[in-house]
């Protein structure tokens, strides 16, 4: 079900809205892709995780988006993002408040991140929308192919 609210549209985020989604990714500075990001692979994701991610409209054209999911344990928020021209509105805050909300239905009651080292804007976005950065932890990958 879409929310209008100041001629912004939010709504559930959809497989066929990967390219205008990807565009936006690409835009954006911080902001990490990886072959995870790839059509089929974001489908997925938003297959296994319904209902949790959401996109803002404006003028027909997505403008904003975040993904959640969750792996019954702890929530997980990604790709929050937002146009330049459209920064300064709220729609980043209300991205996030949609997906906790979605993440709260389902049963989770604790939510991570990752930013990027360099992303100082996206740091100062969530420290000052009351998230803290956790100290003590170390994150390790490996590609498994």
């Amino acid at each position: 079900m879409a929310n209008v609210t100041d001629g912004y549209t939010f709504r559930t985020m959809r497989a066929d809205d990967y390219d205008q989604a990807i565009e936006l990714w690409n835009g954006l500075d911080g902001l990490g892709l990886s072959e995870a990001d790839s059509p089929e692979r974001i489908a997925r994701f938003l297959q296994r995780n319904e209902g949790l991610s959401f996109v803002c409209e404006y003028a027909g054209n997505i403008i904003g988006t975040i993904l959640a999911g969750h792996d019954s344990r702890r929530g997980f928020l990604y790709h929050l993002g937002v146009t330049a021209e459209h920064r300064g509105h709220g729609i980043a805050t209300r991205l996030v408040d949609r997906a906790l909300s979605a993440l709260l239905t389902e049963g989770i009651d604790k939510c991570h991140l990752f930013v990027m080292e360099h992303n100082t804007g996206g740091q100062r976005f969530w420290s000052a929308n009351g998230w803290e950065k956790r100290d003590g932890i170390l994150l390790y990958s490996r590609d498994l192919a």
